[in-house]
């Protein structure tokens, strides 16, 4: 009898165990995040400052983003204005199009979509080469050189996300509108005073402010998440594998709830 009730509290307690698990795991990667980003931000500021670093870093998330960045733009912005001068026109309101199309690009459109598409793309990358020289054993090879591999590989990356993706978010929005006068003003006979003049009236500088201040938090996010995925990977290659994987979740995750949060809050402001 009281062998029977020990393995039943045995399984009971493994199943919590079981259970409890992923919820762990999810503190343990953030914890592990949060402490690399700090270490990072303290690295940031002591010399010697890796400029040639920097430098590489804003080439490869910023410039080498621009393609797919503008080509996002533009479609999003002419599907957006294909939708709403369909569904206005029936209110005879089609003349409102583009500051509804100019708002939505600059407040939620382009920082979010711009973010997404640097994480597919820039932030996946990140995650595997900073996976790959921890199981190659290069991030050994800079600490046994007196090299700090923080400094050296995420600081300039986390620095070059939070400068570079504003800069996209201002182009995607303005690869958008130009998609968007395409649609309304070129193919859907929208007047294009009116499309102009509606975007000078309604289209704040708070809208603007507001794309470029959740642009810089969603760079911060993409690169503290997938240099930390990167830099804690193990396991060879499937190991830098899940890694990537994890680090595009969660990252988008991230991008998510923090654009959620950040309006939630720029609005009271």
């Amino acid at each position: 009898m009281a062998s029977q009730q020990e393995s039943s509290t045995a399984s009971l307690g493994t199943g919590f165990s079981l259970l409890l698990a992923p919820v762990l795991s999810w503190f343990e990667q953030i914890g592990a995040t949060l402490l690399l980003t700090g270490e990072t931000l303290l690295w940031t500021i002591r010399p010697p400052y890796r400029f040639g670093q920097l430098l590489l870093a804003m080439d490869f998330i910023g410039v080498k983003s621009i393609f797919i960045v503008s080509l996002t733009g533009i479609f999003s912005g002419m599907v957006l204005a294909l939708q709403t001068v369909h569904s206005l026109r029936q209110f005879g309101a089609e003349s409102v199009v583009g500051s509804l199309v100019a708002i939505a690009l600059a407040r939620e459109i382009s920082p979010v979509f711009a973010a997404l598409m640097v994480t597919a793309r820039a932030g996946s990358a990140m995650a595997a080469e900073l996976g790959n020289m921890r199981v190659t054993e290069q991030i050994d090879a800079l600490v046994t050189m007196a090299v700090n591999p923080v400094q050296y590989l995420v600081a300039p990356r986390l620095i070059a996300s939070v400068a570079m993706l504003p800069l996209l978010c201002i182009l995607y929005s303005v690869v958008g509108m130009a998609g968007a006068w395409l649609v309304a003003v070129e193919w859907l006979n929208v007047d294009p005073g009116t499309f102009i003049s509606n975007i000078e009236r309604y289209l704040t500088p708070d809208d603007f402010f507001m794309g470029e201040i959740k642009a810089a938090v969603f760079g911060f996010l993409v690169a503290a998440i997938s240099c930390s995925q990167g830099f804690r990977a193990s396991g060879g290659a499937k190991g830098v594998g899940e890694a990537t994987t994890r680090a595009v979740v969660q990252s988008a995750v991230a991008i998510l709830v923090a654009n959620y949060l950040l309006t939630s809050w720029l609005t009271k402001v």
